[in-house]
């Protein structure tokens, strides 16, 4: 087995200790406050990680692509909720996963497609499982919970024999918030906005059993979660900047990194140049509009241990520019020599682990082993 030290860079690192520690965390708090979670595995797209969630006590998983749900299909997650608007074109890879066993709900926040679904269904004889999006912070897509239109889908998708699962939501502005108060206050929002979806449902006589809430920040703020049946989160299984950010982690908590060598220096400047530009890190520059802008990420030693105040301060396609934040550095070159390894922390854990086919898994004694990872839609 390899040691860290011995990887070509970059390469996309996993703290295995720090990683499931943040699962057990996730877990004990759902547990607190008496609600399945159901992962979204969107984050890792990776079975090994899957399998420690689902260890942990997770009930089902969550996922963004078909492609995904037909993976975890195949290595025995039957259990699956694709959390994006179902489009008619990709109706007939559903059902074929539904025919093949997988328990697979799918979702919709529109009457057009909600007639879609009933009409390709019942063409097929089959009943799909539709969970109803419910926009609870303005953050994205969903019905708003008093919406004559949250009725409407509803009649849509039963008068078509399909079954209304639930409604969901996700409270992604949660991310731009950083104290415990107003993440509080946005949990409360969430959890409210959906169960007050949930009761006009079963007050206009539709069943509606699932009541679905999750973002990571609003997950470990949640006080109570009175009338929601289960809760998704993904990006807490590694953390990043933007979370660190909102207050959900701090940066020793962050399990994914990206080894990188520095291969150069531009002393008069006080630059050191690292061998991982945005295509090892990823464009997002997440953490731009937040509290502390940390660039392309934050620099830390082999060991991981922060070094406070060097950032990736720009990128090029291959070339990371780190340099010391407010202040050149003159002695760079001395500091960090050629062929020094850095771990850089990522700004979006999810948009940095797509940049690499597999990640290198690090456990306790410095050994990697690779856990591939799922690509592509």
């Amino acid at each position: 087995m390899a040691h860290l030290s011995d990887l070509d860079t970059p390469a996309a690192v996993i703290d295995i200790r720090r990683m499931q520690r943040n699962i057990e965390r996730m877990q004990r708090r759902m547990d607190e406050l008496g609600v399945a979670f159901r992962p979204h595995v969107k984050t890792s797209k990776s079975m090994p990680v899957v399998r420690a969630q689902l260890a942990a006590g997770a009930k089902g998983i969550t996922v963004s692509t078909l492609k995904e749900a037909e993976f975890f299909f195949s290595e025995g997650v039957s259990d699956i909720l694709y959390a994006v608007g179902m489009t008619a074109r990709k109706l007939p890879q559903a059902l074929a996963l539904r025919r093949r066993g997988c328990d697979l709900r799918i979702l919709t926040d529109n009457a057009d497609s909600a007639r879609a679904i009933a009409d390709f269904g019942r063409e097929r004889g089959e009943v799909f499982d539709v969970l109803i999006e419910i926009d609870t912070d303005g953050h994205r897509s969903g019905i708003k919970p008093d919406e004559p239109a949250l009725l409407e889908v509803a009649t849509a998708l039963a008068d078509g024999g399909m079954r209304i699962a639930g409604v969901l939501t996700h409270a992604g502005s949660s991310y731009d918030l950083d104290t415990p108060a107003a993440q509080q206050a946005m949990a409360e929002q969430e959890r409210a906005g959906c169960v007050h979806a949930a009761e006009r449902l079963r007050a206009a006589g539709f069943s509606c059993p699932i009541v679905s809430v999750g973002s990571t920040p609003t997950a470990l703020a949640a006080r109570h979660l009175e009338g929601v049946t289960e809760v998704r989160a993904g990006v807490y299984v590694f953390f990043d900047l933007v979370m660190a950010n909102a207050g959900a982690c701090s940066t020793d908590e962050l399990a994914l990194s990206v080894l990188a060598t520095v291969i150069g220096h531009q002393v008069e400047k006080g630059w050191a140049i690292v061998d991982a530009g945005w295509m090892a890190m990823s464009r997002d520059r997440g953490t731009q509009k937040q509290k502390k802008d940390y660039g392309y990420g934050q620099a830390c030693t082999l060991d991981g241990t922060v070094l406070p105040g060097y950032l990736l301060t720009g990128a090029n396609q291959e070339h990371g520019i780190l340099s010391r934040e407010g202040e050149r550095d003159p002695n760079i070159a001395e500091r960090l020599p050629i062929g020094t390894l850095l771990r850089i922390l990522p700004n979006h854990a999810c948009a940095t682990g797509a940049q690499y086919p597999a990640y290198q898994a690090l456990s306790e004694n410095a050994q990697v082993e690779p856990w591939s990872r799922l690509h592509g839609w």
